[in-house]
């Protein structure tokens, strides 16, 4: 059996692991808000000009998730980098894989905010701008796809690394990985089947729960063997 590598400082990785719940279990809020809320309470599918109307009606609501989609980016950087430093003397390929994927949707999710800012400097000219805010408000949702694979990708070395490093039960390795797999098949299928309407990621995202409230609540073991 292969010996799992002890870190010799426990109570420092501890540390990070809890600090690693909290900042993982800010992400559910933030993201909510930023990629759900203000999305299904402003945008009026098909109706530029209502959904125009409500953007002008609430703009310091729309401004506020755009600052809500930065700051999770932000979190994501320094999320990843404690999963690094608590996993990689278990497996430093795998956490570094890990730490790609979820960088990689860091610049996509920034520069994906360019068209909710577009939108803003266009309300002025709302009348005769209805088609391009159009384009920008629908260029921000493909590009919350193409970011949501990354944002899948990343739970598979997470999983992986939860699921062989005996730090927590096994379980909710299982379920990261699963839960990669929800993101990653919702982003294609609606690239290929745009108004295909079951989301996948709706029932596979379990784990992401359980693992930020198992770091805070009790942190990580270590097993010698």
């Amino acid at each position: 059996m292969k010996a799992i590598p002890i870190n010799t400082n426990h109570s420092l990785n501890n540390r990070r692991a809890k600090l690693a719940g909290i900042l993982y279990l800010s992400l559910v809020p933030l993201g909510v808000f930023g990629i759900i809320y203000v999305p299904s309470s402003l945008i009026v599918t098909d109706n530029i000009s209502a959904t125009i109307s409500n953007i002008i009606e609430n703009e310091t609501l729309f401004r506020w998730s755009i600052i809500s989609a930065l700051v999770v980016q932000l979190i994501n950087i320094i999320l990843v980098l404690l999963l690094f430093k608590i996993f990689k003397p278990f497996d430093k390929g795998m956490a570094s894989l890990m730490v790609i994927f979820s960088l990689l949707a860091v610049p996509i999710a920034f520069l994906n905010e360019i068209n909710n800012l577009a939108v803003l400097h266009l309300l002025d000219q709302a009348n005769e701008s209805q088609q391009l805010i159009s384009v920008f408000l629908n260029l921000h949702h493909q590009g919350i796809i193409i970011a949501q694979v990354f944002w899948g990708l990343w739970l598979f070395p997470l999983g992986y690394l939860v699921y062989k490093s005996g730090y927590m039960p096994r379980f909710i390795g299982v379920l990261l990985m699963i839960g990669c797999a929800g993101y990653v098949v919702d982003s294609f299928t609606l690239i290929l089947l745009p108004q295909f309407k079951i989301t996948f990621s709706e029932f596979t995202f379990l784990g992401e729960v359980i693992f930020p409230l198992y770091l805070l609540i009790k942190g990580i073991k270590y097993q010698h063997s």
